[in-house]
C-alpha cells in the first residue's frame, strides 16, 4: 500500500495558466520528491488598467511518501 500526501500551494506568473501551474510544480519539486500529480483546484487573474498582468492557481499536488 502507498502512502500518498497532498498539500495545497499557490502560484502565479506573467505569462499564463500553464506557466503557473509549471512554476507550481518547480517549486514543490525543490523539497518534495515523488510528485504524482497536480488537481488545478482554482484560477485567477490579476487586472490592472484593463489589463491582465499576471496569472494566479491554486494547485493540489499529490506524492508519494517514502
Amino acid at each position: 500500500m502507498a502512502l500518498v500526501k497532498v498539500i495545497e500551494v499557490i502560484a502565479s506568473s506573467e505569462k499564463g495558466i500553464e506557466s503557473a501551474i509549471e512554476n507550481a510544480v518547480a517549486e514543490v519539486s525543490k523539497t518534495v520528491r515523488n510528485i504524482d500529480s497536480v488537481w488545478l483546484k482554482d484560477t485567477k487573474v490579476h487586472v490592472k488598467d484593463g489589463k491582465i498582468i499576471s496569472y494566479g492557481v491554486i494547485c493540489k499536488v499529490s506524492f508519494r511518501v517514502d
